[in-house]
């Protein structure tokens, strides 16, 4: 007897809902992402991306994907080097957490304990600080706080004029009461790293993570790989072109932001992470106890209030929340020309890594949604197109603003009224923790140039009022500014602040942090 067809249909309905499968899941298999990686490509103009999938503990995706560098063309694999910037934080944690298991310290510790000289701008605070409070982003500083310490990376500045120079930073929220990402209070905790382990920061994440995991090819910087031949330029979108970009941070920012790796070393680390820190064959090894993968995973700071039932927090290194009831453990990484993502859906035993060598964020976004939306249930959207929309939409705003600017300067050039005495703003200038600028005449232009910051140099335009434009030479910061001149009684500059003119520029790029006063 045959069955109608609707009959079979239901029964086949019931048969897939009560096995578990479910009906909107579609796994995207390695052809799959293939294409979507190569649609990404041509989507949002990046010249090269490596791709990573971990599931149920194996590899089942790992590729290399376009060229390291425009200059070279040369194809990128499963063993190109990129920065991935600050995943490194998550490596920083655990290190941390590496050295509570020793007992050496605990979360808790003072900062000052460690490090005596470590100061911030409040007395309370400085008394207070944990260990814990420097991976946790709830410092009580704006974001990105001191970047332009690190950020770009010709700063001068070292790690011990950096943590001296803390003290000088000022809040803008109560100590603990607010998420504000910054990057210096993780090069505090890789100099805790170094103090309390008796090795340098980079020779523990190297000695004690990176080499007992088998990431042969990873370094805990670009200055410290062994074999640069197969490491991607980063790149930077300019004016509809790319342009090869050179290093975003030095040395004294490794903890926050250093390490170089590939998809396949990146994979063994998220493989110990998935593991709860148990590596090997095995998984007869670890590298921190069940306690430190706990704590490392357990929200410290809210970010936001998310609809009822879920949460968005950051953890150790890690940002935490729930996605279609499953827990995920995330974090970005962003240096000049460089972008990358690494993802963890612990229920599912899921790891996805996309590092990218161009700094569009909607390009690792829509691989990495695209993937996890099959392992989800998640069906009907097209994450390229959502994430291009957004970045189109943003990026046309931005453009809308600085376009508006610039013709206010064009049209005012050719004004007949009278402009200011550019002598009138010459001289040298100093903020307490960024140093000295310079504003003179070069090449019969205004001019200005940072002491600590060699790249911050540019030509300076009259704008309105007492307020000029700077433009970078060097066109990949994306960073043009304001800068506000304030006069004192004989109408002469006695000090300036800094505002960035785009809303896309880049965060590390404090300049609202900063204030100028002349120097006698």
């Amino acid at each position: 007897m045959k069955l109608p067809s609707l009959l079979k249909f239901k029964i086949l309905i019931a048969l897939l809902l009560c096995s578990g499968v479910s009906l909107q899941a579609q796994i995207l298999s390695s052809i799959q992402i293939d294409s979507l990686v190569e649609k990404t490509l041509t989507t949002f103009n990046v010249p090269g991306i490596a791709v990573s999938v971990i599931k149920d503990g194996k590899i089942i995706h790992l590729k290399g994907y376009g060229v390291r560098s425009i200059k070279t063309n040369k194809k990128v694999d499963e063993n190109t080097l990129f920065g991935v910037a600050s995943n490194t934080k998550a490596f920083t944690a655990a290190a941390i957490g590496m050295l509570v298991d020793e007992k050496k310290i605990t979360w808790d510790t003072k900062v000052t304990d460690v490090i005596p000289e470590f100061k911030m701008y409040d007395a309370y605070v400085t008394s207070e600080f944990t260990i814990r409070d420097l991976l946790t982003h709830r410092s009580g500083l704006g974001l990105g706080a001191g970047d332009l310490m690190i950020w770009p990376d010709s700063s001068t500045v070292n790690k011990n004029q950096l943590i001296h120079n803390l003290r000088y930073l000022k809040p803008v929220s109560s100590f603990r009461t607010k998420y504000d990402y910054d990057n210096l209070m993780y090069i505090v905790a890789g100099d805790v790293v170094a103090r309390v382990s008796g090795m340098t920061y980079e020779n523990f994440i190297e000695s004690k993570i990176i080499k007992p995991l088998g990431m042969t090819k990873t370094a805990a910087s670009w200055y410290r790989l062994k074999d640069k031949s197969n490491v991607i330029d980063g790149h930077a979108p300019y004016e509809g072109k790319l342009l090869p970009v050179g290093l975003s941070f030095g040395e004294v920012a490794n903890a926050a932001g250093g390490i170089y790796s590939s998809v396949t070393d990146m994979s063994k680390w998220v493989q110990a992470m998935i593991s709860g820190g148990k590596y090997g064959e095995k998984l007869d090894q670890k590298l921190f106890s069940d306690a430190v993968a706990r704590e490392l995973w357990t929200p410290q700071t809210i970010i936001a209030a998310g609809n009822q039932g879920s949460f968005n927090s950051y953890g150790l290194g890690w940002f935490l929340s729930n996605v279609n009831g499953k827990f995920q453990a995330t974090h970005t990484g962003g240096l000049s020309g460089i972008v990358t993502q690494v993802t963890i859906l612990p229920e599912l035993k899921l790891g996805i890594i996309v590092l990218t060598n161009q700094q569009s964020g909607a390009a690792f976004n829509a691989i990495t949604n695209s993937i996890k939306d099959g392992y989800l249930g998640i069906k009907g959207k097209d994450r390229i197109k959502l994430s291009n929309d957004s970045r189109l939409a943003n990026e046309k705003e931005a453009r809308e603003i600085v376009t508006k600017v610039w013709a206010d300067i064009a049209a005012q050039q050719k004004a007949v009224s009278s402009k200011p005495d550019a002598k009138s703003y010459y001289g040298t200038f100093n903020d307490a923790w960024f140093g000295e600028v310079t504003i003179s005449e070069v090449n019969g232009k205004m001019h200005f140039q940072a002491k600590n910051a060699p790249k911050l140099r540019g030509d300076m335009t009259y704008y309105k009022g007492n307020t000029f434009i700077v433009k970078w030479y060097d066109r990949s910061l994306d960073a043009d500014a304001f800068v506000n001149f304030s006069l004192n009684n004989n109408a002469v500059a006695d000090g300036f602040k800094i505002e960035a003119i785009s809303p896309l520029t880049d965060f590390s790029f404090d300049f609202q942090d900063l204030d100028f006063k002349k120097k006698p």
